[in-house]
């Protein structure tokens, strides 16, 4: 019997992705490095879950049937690409701010892994998962385990969730909702975690603790895919 995961039956062979460095700027890591070992990590570890395959390649210029990986200074060079999460050719795209992610003392390979999750399940930031009472959970990959952290060769890299986080019911014991068995429930989050949750068409996050919410509230959010699903949320400005 030719068994087909669910996940597995839109996407037959891998989106490619073409990663880009435009950052004027070092990265903290050799970006050769950085990006064979983000493809060992979705391989090894996120495929198996997510089932979505990805073949990530280093090209001078994207194709027009690529996906992008864009590792840029800030949202300032960033607004040359537009306010929106797709190239002109209509395919998804995501950005790497590296000024901005080590000027919050963050690290480039764990704010790279995380934006390759979030776009390989929701490109577009347009997912919702609905829990009891009506709330609405987005379909972040990251957000509420985005500062805990496993290694791939030698380079740190985002966990993220698993579909269970997204299941409202109650599991089995022993049922894992992060790739580093950290939460113990769907829907739950990190103390040093967010969420970005809708009731009633009202858009916010809502944070594992104080001090996560007070960094938040510190960081240049512009750009961010979480700002992309609210009504008011920081965008880009395309240049004009």
């Amino acid at each position: 019997m030719n068994i087909i995961h669910p996940v597995k039956a839109g996407r037959l062979a891998p989106v490619r992705i073409a990663c880009i460095n435009k950052a004027t700027v070092d990265l903290g890591v050799d970006f050769d490095k950085l990006i064979a070992a983000l493809q060992k990590c979705y391989d090894r570890h996120f495929l198996p879950v997510w089932g979505y395959p990805v073949e990530l390649y280093k090209p001078r210029k994207a194709k027009p049937t690529d996906w992008q990986l864009l590792f840029l200074d800030d949202a300032t060079v960033a607004a040359a690409y537009g306010d929106h999460a797709l190239t002109k050719q209509g395919q998804p795209y995501s950005k790497i701010f590296v000024k901005t992610t080590l000027r919050d003392k963050e690290l480039v390979s764990v704010t790279a892994s995380h934006e390759l999750f979030e776009m390989a399940i929701d490109p577009i930031a347009n997912l919702w998962a609905q829990a009891k009472g009506g709330t609405q959970y987005a379909y972040e990959m990251c957000d509420p385990v985005e500062e805990d952290t496993f290694l791939v060769d030698g380079i740190p890299m985002s966990n993220f969730l698993y579909p269970t986080w997204f299941e409202p019911f109650r599991h089995p014991r022993g049922t894992k909702f992060d790739h580093l068995g950290l939460l113990k429930k769907p829907f739950s989050v990190r103390p040093n975690g967010y969420v970005t949750i809708k009731t009633r068409e009202k858009v916010k996050d809502k944070f594992g603790s104080r001090r996560k919410k007070q960094r938040f509230q510190a960081e240049d959010r512009t750009g961010h895919r979480s700002e992309y699903r609210k009504p008011r949320g920081r965008r880009i400005r395309a240049k004009k």
